[in-house]
Parts: structure tokens; C-alpha cells; sequence
């Protein structure tokens, strides 16, 4: 008889070994992968190095693509925190940019600290509201907050489709389905070459750092996601706090919204994410939902996203090849935390005294 038990204790050395062991065993079955389809696996993975952080250049753009990634991955974690499994990044991602692109497009003339800071604080509204809805569905009618969540994103992503090609179209695009462009005021001024969004979320994850650590709320959303009965039994307000934690969880992607399309995109676009809000669930979970391991897996998975593509270019490798890999990671790191909780045992179970005939 093969069983699978849970493990009592673990020691933080081996809970780390395990999980290098992961990373390890993923890299060598990706070698096999593209061994066995003629590539080199040591000049691959040294272009995607090179790719990625070769010159400024490439670096710059890295470090671009990880801005949205990392703080699309805050707004995940503290939802899932809460074990609430807000799986609408996308949506959220979405509504963020459609609220600042309000802003933008209704006072284009305003000093440009005051409109990117409208722009901001209209995406986190957006964004927290349109996650606010599976909340209430939930508390109201316990409907999945998975499905609820899931199917947002589509609504959100072809609102902003119908706007595209309906009345936001820019009569200026000859006929090409584009929006107008943000005024200069309403673009993220750079920072060391990449806009200034890098610092935004450096400073929201010390500020989400310090909310899950240092203030009761942080205290009342671990207690909520190791057990509901517990938080109403100490008294806590279980929808309240439920509520709290998912507009922000909202809030923080539509801001990953608004700075990707004030500073990346300079518009609205229906291409704007790219699928970084299902990228952000992979990417939160690998970091053990800590808002600065965070910022690393991010900036590893844009490494991915930023030397597949470089790939394709140098090599005439499909981008999806970089995809290819993040999913044989994303396996043996998910394996390795299976056997961090628990071990495998062979053999006749245990019988206790107290159990026996």
C-alpha cells in the first residue's frame, strides 16, 4: 500500500534544498526537451541570459516587463492570502487602464502630476470595483469566486474590444482600429532609462509588506485564510475584511493597468496585457506569496518573456519555446512543494493500540 502522508515539520534547509532541487530538475528535463528537438540547451539558456540582460538595452526592456508582472502578482497574493482565489487579474488589469484612460481623455491639459495622479487613483477604483463584484457574489450567494472571476476577464477584455472599434476609434488611424493617443501629460515620465513605474512598485511592496506584517488588517487576513470559523469566532468581521482585501487585490492590478498603458502603450489597447494577469497567479505562488520574493520571480519570468523573444529573433525559435519552459518550471516547483508537505510511504499502515481488535 502506497500512501500519502502529511508531513508534521520541516526543517527551512530542506524545504530550500527541495525547492533548488525543483528548479534544477526543471532545467534539465527543458535540455532534454530541446535536445530532442536539435537545439543546444546550454546555448539556449545562454542566449536567453544574454537576451534579457546582455546590453542596457535589453535589460531595460526586462525590467519593463516585470513592472506589470510584479504588481499584477501583489494584487494576487493578497487575495490569495485570504484564500480568496482571484483569478481575475486580467479583468482587473483591464479596467484599471479603461478608468485612467478616462482621466486621460477627459482632461488631456492638466499639469501632468496631477493628471498621472488622477489617472492612478481612478485605475485602483476600477480595478478594486470590478473586483468587488465576485466578492459580493460570493458573500451574498457563495458562487465560485474562480468562475466569477475568470469569466470577468473576458467581459472586461471585450469592453475594451468594442471600444477599440467603436466609438473610442481614432477617426485620425485611416481606418485602422486604434485609440487615440494619451496627451504628453497623461504618460509616466522615465527614470534611469525605464519609466518611473519601477519605483511605484518597489514602494507598493513595502507598503503591502507593511499592511500584511504591522497592521491588524494584515493580522485579520492570515487568520481569515488559515481558517473562516476561527476569524468569527474571535470576532472579527468576516465580510468586512473580505471586502477590504479584494478591492485592494482589484485595485493594485488596475494600477498595473494604468501603468502600462500610460507609460508602455501611450493608449488603450485591447493587446495591452499580453496574458501577464494569468502569468501574475504563476509568479505569486511561486514567490510563497511575500510581496518581495515577488519582485524576483517576476523579474525571472520577464527574463523568459524578454529572451524567448529574443530567441525567435536570433535563432528563429517560436517565442513559445520560452512558454514551454516557464510551464516545465512551474511543474517540478509545484512537485517540489508537494514533497515539502508531504512524504509518500510504502508499506502496511500503522495500527494504533487503541485501534487494534
Amino acid at each position: 500500500m502506497v500512501r500519502i502522508i502529511p508531513r508534521t515539520e520541516s526543517s527551512p534547509l530542506r524545504e530550500n534544498g527541495l525547492r533548488m532541487g525543483g528548479v534544477l530538475a526543471a532545467l534539465v528535463a527543458s535540455g532534454l526537451v530541446m535536445l530532442a528537438l536539435g537545439y543546444n540547451p546550454l546555448d539556449i539558456y545562454g542566449r536567453i541570459v544574454s537576451g534579457s540582460l546582455g546590453t542596457a538595452y535589453r535589460l531595460r526592456n526586462t525590467i519593463q516587463k516585470a513592472i506589470p508582472l510584479s504588481v499584477l502578482s501583489l494584487g494576487t497574493l493578497i487575495a490569495f492570502r485570504m484564500k480568496f482565489w482571484n483569478i481575475g487579474q486580467e479583468g482587473q488589469f483591464y479596467m484599471g487602464a479603461y478608468g485612467a484612460s478616462l482621466a486621460a481623455f477627459a482632461w488631456p491639459d492638466l499639469p501632468a502630476p496631477l493628471l498621472l495622479s488622477l489617472m492612478f487613483v481612478t485605475a485602483l477604483a476600477f480595478g478594486g470595483a470590478w473586483a468587488l463584484i465576485p466578492a459580493l457574489l460570493r458573500s451574498r450567494f457563495s458562487t465560485s469566486e474562480t468562475l466569477v472571476t475568470l469569466m470577468l476577464n473576458y467581459v472586461a477584455a471585450k469592453w475594451i474590444s468594442y471600444l477599440q472599434y467603436g466609438p473610442w476609434r481614432d477617426p485620425a488611424a485611416s481606418g485602422f482600429p486604434k485609440i487615440a493617443p494619451f496627451s504628453p501629460n497623461a504618460v509616466l515620465p522615465a527614470v534611469g532609462g525605464v519609466h518611473i513605474g519601477w519605483i511605484i512598485t518597489l514602494i507598493l511592496a513595502l507598503i503591502l509588506l507593511f499592511i500584511l506584517k504591522k497592521t491588524r488588517l494584515g493580522y485579520e487576513i492570515e487568520v481569515l485564510g488559515e481558517s473562516e470559523a476561527t476569524a468569527r469566532y474571535a470576532g472579527m468581521d468576516v465580510l468586512r475584511i473580505m471586502i477590504t482585501a479584494v478591492v485592494i487585490s482589484g485595485g493594485l492590478c488596475g494600477a498595473a493597468g494604468m501603468m502600462q498603458a500610460s507609460a508602455v502603450e501611450r493608449s488603450l489597447s485591447e493587446q495591452l496585457s499580453g496574458g501577464l494577469g494569468f502569468t501574475s497567479v504563476i509568479t505569486a505562488w511561486l514567490s510563497r506569496l511575500s510581496p518581495l520574493g515577488v519582485l524576483g520571480v517576476s523579474f525571472l519570468f520577464s527574463m523568459l518573456i524578454q529572451g524567448g523573444g529574443y530567441l525567435q529573433t536570433a535563432l528563429q525559435i517560436p517565442a513559445s519555446s520560452s512558454q514551454v519552459l516557464q510551464g516545465i518550471i512551474i511543474f517540478f516547483v509545484l512537485g517540489s512543494e508537494f514533497f515539502i508537505r508531504y512524504r509518500i510511504s510504502a508499506g502496511k499502515p500503522e495500527v494504533r493500540e487503541e485501534d487494534a481488535p
